[in-house]
């Protein structure tokens, strides 16, 4: 996603917000689309925080360094929003990123002056990652806030036993004569 359709989302009023919802870790474990949404997470926190604390050259540095990783993952999104979605794939998915970055935006402006403060740290640690694992593990240990929560597991398999309806017991009404 380009910087500059980041800002964009940005720029959105804040207009009805809707739930937060931590993305928790599934019991399937680490699909693509868990990682892929906790690193959009994370790039759009980042990237409130530059705009906010003007730090837009560390945000342009994390981006850079990992860059890759970045189109990799979006990559997953459009994947998983285009399976689960199908034609209106790209307008759920511009959805999401303007949510997500209408949820932070608002955060930090609940945070005040201290927003910056708590913020700006993250620069430190991305900065401090060296490959693309680490950054996927740094995102899977931050409290990571997204609009809302995503199924990112498949359902599990059927069960070759067939299962038996339950069974419904119901009284017959009688009339009674006098």
């Amino acid at each position: 996603m380009s910087f500059s359709r980041f800002l964009a989302a940005g720029a959105v009023a804040f207009g009805v917000l809707h739930s937060t919802v931590t993305l928790a870790a599934t019991p399937c474990g680490h699909s693509p689309a868990h990682e892929a949404f906790n690193i959009q997470a994370l790039k759009s926190e980042l990237m409130v925080t530059a705009l906010s604390c003007n730090a837009q050259d560390r945000y342009n540095a994390f981006v850079g360094k990992f860059r890759s990783t970045l189109l990799n993952e979006e990559q997953k999104l459009n994947s998983y929003f285009r399976t689960t979605y199908g034609r209106s794939a790209q307008r759920e998915h511009d959805d999401y990123i303007t949510q997500l970055a209408n949820i932070q935006s608002e955060k930090g402006l609940q945070s005040g002056t201290i927003f910056c403060m708590q913020r700006l740290a993250m620069f430190d640690e991305v900065s401090a990652l060296e490959s693309s694992e680490d950054l996927a593990n740094y995102t899977d240990a931050k409290d990571v806030t997204q609009p809302a929560s995503f199924e990112t597991c498949a359902a599990p398999a059927a069960s070759s036993r067939p299962s038996r309806p339950a069974r419904r017991t119901t009284k017959a009404k009688t009339a009674h004569r006098a």
